[in-house]
């Protein structure tokens, strides 16, 4: 007993010493925090946009285990907001302390959409101050922004892309079948094709049809945009595409595509002598982008109070994570703008792929809520499709890029089961119930025919309602609504023509069309939706520190997060009644 009280006793005063080393090292934390010195803009500085980094579309907000996650790893992966890199190359553009811009790094996961609306913030600072543009190789995504650069260089061991687009869906059907896991599907739409990659070994004939037509249209504004920059035609890249593909650093001087070969120390003296400094120079003012947008600039003090709502991610039932639109989050959010007298019109920026049809119902019915109670615009950004296209379809206006991908008006009912997996192992299940249909979302069996025809029948529901809710929406008749339907997915352009989009735009157009109906001609601010500050969210955000420079992933890292991609896909199918209104599951364009 003596033994225990004195290892109670000095268990105790370890954990108070521990407390208190804490609690000391949390305030020394804040302090540091606190006494951070702000940025500054140094005179006769170049803008570097180092394009190493993810674009969303709005500014993330990670959970507080998220949060504590980066900051116990060092750091996350980096993050820009679009409107912010935007906002930032428009004022550095007429900021006399900026001399030029230079780009350099890959993407990693902006959308077409995305691409042209910062690709046209970067022509508008061309058009003021010279860009620069480098990197020891050029991929599609990234020659795109930088084919209008006043110069563009390669270093000369390196080669770039001009190999048109691809799409390879993982598919997993034989995989289940091996393993003993048995999916059932109920759908309506024959080009609803998202449930696919469970049930089969390969696209469909209608599914391929719709993703090669949207690769077309897609591939065509990329031609279309880049032989206009390089002072080519579209057929010449064409060609270039069919016969060539990669393109070396030499081949590509010759072809045009590029202005000059040269190595990075050969681009530092270009900018130095951009900077007023000299080749032998040790280093010239710089201020990378990130930092440059969270610099405020002069704010715009407009009479007229325009709020943007983003709804970025998988739409999910409940509050949803940070990269996800929770169905009672979104729609609370625009409950509290209609009610703000301060808010004169809604901008919603839309960049989802769907999900839960039950969450967005939730969100549609706040959006036609709101659009009663003051102007209510649509902006779609990469992904505006299925319930993101549910969500949209009665803005008041709404305006989509070339290349964004929207449409697919269908629902499906994804239903697996584990039965013959568990009882290979020796599980098995038993039951009790009071009436024939009263589990019918078990995983430990397949559904019986009474159960598939009692869910398919909902989902038919699902379907027609959707349909006749476009119809409704867009003053259309519903046999032309279920001609374009069926689950197909469209790129802007073609939706323009369909009558599911208004007029080809990005967010900016919206937002100005927005203050338009408002009556508030350019006496108008942007503003965002209200929230509560959580300082436990902005200590952890703080203690990441600076975020890591991503290395460009290679062939294996690619396979792991098309893997790691359907795992965060199934586990977000949380749609009360098993409806989802989605996109194909991997539409991801290489």
């Amino acid at each position: 007993m003596k033994d225990f009280f004195k290892s109670f006793f000095a268990a105790l005063l370890a954990l108070m010493v521990a407390g208190g080393v804490a609690v000391f090292l949390f305030f020394g934390l804040l302090a540091v925090i606190g006494s951070s010195g702000k940025p500054s803009v140094p005179g006769k500085a170049v803008l570097v946009f180092d394009m190493d980094t993810s674009l969303s579309d709005g500014e993330r907000d990670p959970e507080p285990s998220e949060a504590l996650s980066e900051a116990l790893s060092g750091g996350g992966a980096r993050s820009q907001s679009l409107p912010a890199a935007i906002d930032a190359l428009d004022r550095a553009a007429s900021d006399n302390r900026i001399t030029a811009l230079f780009l350099t790094g890959s993407l990693r996961n902006a959308g077409p959409a995305q691409l042209r609306e910062l690709r046209e913030a970067i022509q508008r600072f061309k058009a003021k101050k010279p860009v620069l543009a480098y990197n020891l190789g050029w991929g599609k995504r990234d020659f795109y922004l930088a084919a209008g650069a006043t110069t563009v260089f390669i270093n000369p061991f390196g080669e770039m892309e001009v190999n048109g687009l691809a799409s390879e869906p993982m598919f997993f059907g034989e995989a289940f079948k091996k393993y003993g896991v048995e999916v059932q599907v109920t759908r309506v739409g024959k080009y609803k094709s998202a449930v696919e990659p469970f049930i089969t070994d390969r696209m469909s004939d209608p599914n391929r049809e719709q993703v090669q037509k949207l690769l077309d249209d897609i591939w065509s504004e990329w031609k279309d945009t880049v032989a206009k920059d390089r002072k080519k035609t579209p057929v010449e890249l064409q060609a270039i595409a069919d016969e060539k593909g990669l393109v070396e650093a030499d081949e590509a001087k010759k072809l045009g595509l590029v202005d000059r070969v040269a190595p990075y120390d050969e681009v530092l003296d270009e900018l130095k002598k951009l900077a007023g400094k000299q080749a032998k120079d040790k280093d010239f003012p710089q201020i990378t982008l990130a930092t440059y947008a969270g610099i405020a600039g002069e704010a715009k003090s407009g009479r007229t109070r325009i709020a943007v709502i983003v709804a970025e991610g998988e739409i999910v039932d409940g509050e949803g994570k940070a990269n996800q639109v929770g169905g009672e989050r979104l729609s609370r959010e625009l409950r509290q703008l209609r009610l703000d007298d301060r808010i004169k019109a809604v901008v919603l920026r839309v960049n989802s792929p769907g999900g839960s049809a039950a969450a967005s119902e939730l969100i549609q019915r706040e959006v036609i809520l709101t659009k009663k109670a003051k102007p209510l615009v649509v902006s779609m950004g990469h992904l505006a499709a299925s319930g993101g296209y549910w969500i949209s379809t009665y803005g008041d206006r709404i305006f989509a890029e070339p290349s964004t991908i929207t449409g697919s008006i269908g629902v499906f009912g994804l239903l697996p089961n584990v039965k013959k997996l568990a009882n290979e192992h020796g599980i098995t299940w038993d039951s009790v119930q009071t009436a024939k249909l009263a589990n019918p979302m078990t995983l430990a069996r397949p559904k019986n025919d009474l159960e598939l025809a009692r869910i398919q029948g909902l989902v038919d529901r699902i379907y027609e309602q959707f349909v006749a809710k476009v119809a409704d929406s867009r003053k259309m008749k519903k046999e032309a609504v279920h001609e374009i339907a069926q689950g197909r997915v469209w790129s802007g352009q073609e939706a323009v023509k369909l009558g599911l989009v208004d007029e080809i735009g990005g967010l900016e157009a919206a937002v100005k069309h927005a203050a338009g109906r408002a009556k508030a001609g350019d006496d108008y601010q942007v503003v965002g939706p209200e929230r509560e500050p959580d300082a436990l969210k902005e200590l952890l955000k703080s203690l990441a520190g600076k975020p890591r420079k991503l290395a460009r992933p290679g062939a294996v890292d690619g396979l792991v997060d098309s893997f790691r991609h359907q795992l965060d896909l199934l586990t977000s199918l949380n749609d009360p009644q098993g409806v989802y209104a989605r996109l194909p599951f991997e539409l991801e364009l290489k």
